[in-house]
């Protein structure tokens, strides 16, 4: 069993981060960004920048917002749903194929909308067969219910999640962040592979790819960095027996972690380390997994937006402050677009 310090530890996973410094730029840098990551967290909240504009950004030396929307048209990523709704590299889109196939039958949201909405559905599928790439906005506004906090969905724009969710429509490309949907062999490129993987296909593949990311990991954070595959400890012990994963103890921490075994040499390469400071996204790679990111780096981090005002410590949007391999602080920002 190899054996860290916590400091080793921390550089290795800032290193397959690509938060180490060590950047490239541009359109192909982003690309090789999220294949590394494995996934993009999009969200909506825009205090500085969106989420997966601020991972990129810093990553990327001279990131800017256009470079992931010509990827996506480019048909070099995808959206589709890891552990919440993610850019994904559009090589990994076979991976995800059985969570589709399955997910009329295993979600109990599409199963209660499907009995609803079902014929509107396939009527939706029609008219976007029919007339090429549609947005909610095509279909109509939508509705305020009085006395709620947030907006309803309408009829159509259920259907249309229901038809991404099982894999007839994909999100060709977004305008003004409103997706704007197609059917997926019109948006998948020609020659890739889109055969559905064995199960035990998939496992192993959520497993590098989780290791490929985050370096180094426990059981818990692999299951929660992409959870289309389930409890992946039998699989992960598998993988153990064979050789392609290495059992790692950091020192001072219970719990086992694991890396890929042919990361091994990369463990202990001496680089310099990156004197500038960054401000992290909450919703970062590096940081998304709480408790990982209070037991690697000692930062009890929460998202303080989703509390009333009075319960916040830190602010409604707090960055991390990463600092060569720490987390130093927390800076509430405040974006002046003027």
């Amino acid at each position: 069993m190899i054996k860290l310090t916590v400091n080793q530890a921390r550089d290795f996973v800032l290193r397959r981060q690509i938060l180490d410094g060590r950047r490239d730029g541009g359109e192909a840098g982003a690309l090789r960004a999220i294949r590394r990551l494995g996934y993009l967290q999009i969200d909506s909240i825009n205090v500085v920048e969106r989420a997966h504009h601020h991972a990129l950004w810093s990553r990327v030396p001279d990131y800017r917002p256009g470079m992931l929307e010509r990827l996506q048209r480019r048909r070099k990523v995808f959206e589709y749903w890891a552990h919440a709704m993610c850019y994904l590299p559009m090589e990994d889109y076979r991976y995800y194929r059985r969570h589709m196939e399955g997910f009329p039958e295993k979600s109990k949201w599409y199963r209660g909308y499907y009995r609803k909405y079902g014929r509107l559905a396939e009527e939706v599928l029609a008219r976007v067969r029919a007339e090429g790439p549609l947005s909610t906005a095509d279909f109509g506004g939508p509705i305020k219910i009085k006395g709620r906090g947030w907006w309803d969905w309408k009829p159509a724009k259920t259907a249309l999640e229901m038809l991404f969710y099982r894999g007839d429509l994909m999100v060709a490309e977004r305008r003004q962040f409103r997706r704007v949907y197609d059917l997926a062999e019109r948006v998948l490129p020609e020659g890739l592979d889109t055969s559905v993987p064995s199960e035990e296909d998939n496992r192993s593949f959520i497993v590098r790819r989780a290791l490929g990311a985050m370096g180094l990991a426990t059981e818990a954070d692999i299951d929660k960095y992409i959870t289309i595959g389930g409890k992946l400890g039998g699989k992960l012990r598998e993988m153990v027996e064979s050789g392609e994963v290495t059992e790692i103890a950091v020192q001072g921490l219970a719990k086992p972690y694991f890396m890929l075994g042919d990361l091994a040499k990369e463990l202990m390469a001496k680089e310099g380390k990156d004197d500038k400071a960054r401000l992290l996204s909450p919703f970062d790679n590096a940081v998304i997994l709480r408790q990982r990111a209070r037991e690697l780096f000692g930062m009890d981090f929460a998202m303080e937006c989703y509390l009333p005002q009075a319960k916040r410590k830190y602010g409604y949007f707090s960055l991390p402050i990463l600092w060569r391999s720490r987390l130093v602080g927390r800076l509430d920002p405040k974006a002046d677009r003027e």
